[in-house]
């Protein structure tokens, strides 16, 4: 079974931005065994990684948005599909977001 290598090397994006690659060998059969395509799996693999620093915290939804070059709002909206919450707030942001609700619907 072939090894799995990541390499990360420095590249200037066609905006002049210095970006990072990060390289992943995967089997060749590896998207045919997925029944997609090579691109469609890379895309997935991208997705997949953006999706879980998001949920970790250590990515922003903007940030993980631009590692996949999607919008934002689209990359939001996509985050369920991976089992993960477009909005992850503390039982304190709950609260606020909620306080006075009882008082209003008893009146």
């Amino acid at each position: 079974m072939p090894s799995i290598i990541a390499v990360s090397q420095a590249v200037i994006d066609k905006g002049g931005s210095h970006m990072s690659r990060l390289q992943i060998d995967y089997p060749a059969s590896l998207p045919a065994v997925l029944n997609v395509s090579a691109a469609e799996f890379e895309q997935e693999a991208r997705m997949a990684l953006a999706v879980k620093l998001f949920e970790c915290g250590r990515l922003t939804s903007g940030q993980a948005a631009a590692l996949v070059k999607l919008p934002r709002a689209r990359f939001l909206l996509e985050c369920p599909r991976w089992g993960v919450a477009s909005v992850q707030w503390d039982e304190e942001e709950l609260a606020s977001e909620f306080l006075g609700l009882d008082q209003r619907s008893e009146s």
